[in-house]
C-alpha cells in the first residue's frame, strides 16, 4: 500500500472540516434562539409594551393629578418641563404662551409620552414586562378556553374567522401543525400513530420508514382483494408533508422505533439515528467494495453501487 503524504493542505482541510463538526451545531443552535427572541420581541413583547405605555399615560392624570401628589414627587418622566416645551416648539414662530389649552395639553401628552418611552427603554427589567404579560395572557386564554363557556365563544369565534377569504386558506393549516406540534392533539396523533414501521416504497428494494394511521377504505380492500392498511411516509426534512399509500398489511413490518425517534431520523434525512437501531455494516460494506484495488486483469474497481467480481 502506498505511503500516504500529510501536506499542510490536507491536514488544514481535516482539521477545519472537523471543527466545523464541532462548532456549527452550537452557532446554529444560538442563532435559531437568537432569531425566535428577536421575532418574540417585535411582534409580541414591543406591541405589549406599547400597549403597556399608554394604558399608564391614560392613567397618569387620574392617578397623579387626581390624588393632588405634589410636583416634587411626581416622575420625571411625567413633567414637562419648560426646556422641554421649548424644544418641542423648536422650528415654530409659535410660542407656548400663543397655543391653546388643547394644544398644549397635546403636546405635554407627546412629551410625556417620549419621556416616559426613553425611560422605559433605559431600564432593562420592564422590557421583560411584554414577556410576562404574553405568558400571563396565554394562560389564562388557555383556562378560559378550557371551561365550557370558553369552548363555545372560542367555537363561534373560529368559526366565523374560517369564513373570511383568505384566512380560511391559510388559518386550518396552521392551526393543524400547531397542534400537531405542541398540542394535545399531538399525544392522540403520536398514540394513533405510534407503530412506526418499514416497507418496500415506492419500489421493491427500497426500504420506507411510515407511521402506521390505521385502517383504510373498503372499496380499496375490496379491489386489493386482502386485508389493507394505510401509511403515511413523511418527507425530508419537513415531516409535516409526506405520502399517504394503502398496501396490504402483510407487506408492512413494525419496527422497535418511537414516533419521536422516527421523526428525528426523517427530519435529519437518516442522520440521527438511536443508538439501540444503529448500523453500519451497510456503509462499511459500501467502502470496502470502493477501496478494492484492480485486479491482475487491469480492469478498473468496481464503482459504487457495483458488484465485486468473484
Amino acid at each position: 500500500m502506498a505511503e500516504v503524504r500529510h501536506t499542510f493542505m490536507s491536514d488544514f482541510r481535516k482539521f477545519f472540516v472537523r471543527g466545523l463538526g464541532i462548532v456549527l451545531p452550537s452557532l446554529l443552535t444560538l442563532a435559531i434562539l437568537l432569531w425566535a427572541y428577536r421575532f418574540l420581541r417585535v411582534n409580541i413583547a414591543e406591541p405589549i409594551n406599547w400597549g403597556v405605555r399608554h394604558a399608564v399615560l391614560w392613567a397618569g392624570p387620574r392617578t397623579f393629578l387626581g390624588d393632588g401628589v405634589a410636583e416634587d414627587r411626581l416622575p420625571d418622566w411625567w413633567v414637562v418641563t419648560a426646556e422641554e416645551q421649548s424644544k418641542a416648539l423648536e422650528g415654530s414662530r409659535r410660542r407656548w404662551g400663543e397655543l391653546t389649552a388643547g394644544e398644549q395639553a397635546t403636546l405635554r401628552a407627546r412629551i410625556r409620552s417620549e419621556s416616559f418611552e426613553a425611560f422605559w427603554r433605559d431600564h432593562w427589567y420592564l422590557q421583560g414586562i411584554g414577556f410576562v404579560v404574553a405568558i400571563v395572557a396565554v394562560y389564562l386564554a388557555g383556562v378560559f378556553v378550557g371551561n365550557f363557556i370558553g369552548r363555545r365563544v372560542y367555537g363561534r369565534v373560529e368559526s366565523a374567522l374560517v369564513r373570511l377569504p383568505i384566512i380560511k386558506q391559510v388559518y386550518p393549516n396552521v392551526k393543524q401543525i400547531v397542534e400537531f406540534m405542541i398540542g394535545d392533539d399531538k399525544k392522540d396523533i403520536a398514540s394513533q400513530s405510534s407503530k412506526v414501521v418499514v416497507l418496500e416504497y415506492p419500489r421493491k428494494g427500497i426500504w420506507s420508514v411510515g407511521l402506521l394511521t390505521g385502517g383504510t377504505l373498503h372499496s380499496i380492500e375490496q379491489w386489493a382483494n386482502t386485508p389493507c392498511v394505510t401509511i403515511f411516509i413523511p418527507s425530508s426534512p419537513t415531516p409535516f408533508t409526506g405520502y399517504t399509500i394503502t398496501v396490504p398489511a402483510e407487506d408492512v413490518y413494525e419496527i422497535g422505533l418511537t414516533f419521536d425517534e422516527a421523526v428525528r431520523f426523517v427530519v435529519s434525512g437518516g442522520v440521527l439515528v438511536p443508538k439501540k437501531d444503529e448500523s453500519k455494516s451497510g456503509a462499511e460494506q459500501l467502502v470496502r467494495r470502493i477501496a478494492l484495488p484492480n485486479d491482475s486483469n487491469g480492469k478498473d474497481r468496481p464503482r459504487a453501487g457495483e458488484r465485486a467480481s468473484a
